[in-house]
């Protein structure tokens, strides 16, 4: 398994849609401000948020169960920004759609901006033939509120590429979360 370079996430971009829109060079500025960096940087995709957002709210006095989530234990904004209150977190989704070669693993990480603010970002890693876009979340870790700027970095898409595609991939297994659009929350 090697991880992949600046030139082959282009080349699979190109060829095989893997990243759409797609932005082959790193931006750091829109030529009036400066940005949260996204793009390709050397070896990996930095991905944008979308201005779709969940944000978390206990006004239901909702228990957090994963295989039977309630829906009304958010709020839903449009915006450029999302401000997540104090010790909670949001949802939100990448700008940009993902289709994984049957060979290839991602792992994701947080950008290091965020995490020096105590922003968590979390993403699992996106598996060979999954399609969807991502589903992002955000961690407020600090006692203060926190912004999240829409179609500006939040994370690192790192490529694996195996020397063998997978017996049974994503899609083969008929992956809940395959095909995704929009901030997905949990299904059973």
């Amino acid at each position: 398994m090697s991880i992949k370079s600046d030139r082959w996430i282009r080349l699979m971009a190109e060829t095989h849609a893997m990243i759409e829109p797609f932005e082959p060079n790193q931006i750091r500025s829109n030529g009036e401000q400066r940005l949260i960096s996204f793009g390709t940087s050397s070896y990996g995709y930095d991905i944008r948020c979308a201005d779709e957002f969940k944000i978390f709210t206990n006004i239901n006095s909702a228990i957090v169960d994963p295989k039977n989530f309630d829906a009304n234990s958010f709020v839903d904004i449009k915006s450029d920004i999302c401000i997540i209150p104090p010790n909670s977190f949001a949802l939100a989704r990448t700008v940009e759609y993902f289709r994984i070669p049957r060979d290839v693993l991602t792992i994701c990480l947080g950008k290091s901006t965020y995490a020096r603010c105590g922003i968590i970002v979390n993403v699992t890693p996106l598996e060979p033939e999954w399609e969807g876009h991502v589903t992002l979340e955000f961690s407020n870790t600090t006692p203060l509120p926190a912004k999240i700027y829409a179609n500006e970095g939040v994370a690192q898409v790192i490529f694996f590429e195996s020397d063998e595609p997978c017996e049974v991939s994503y899609k083969d297994r008929e992956g809940k979360y395959q095909g995704q659009q929009g901030v997905t929350l949990p299904k059973a």
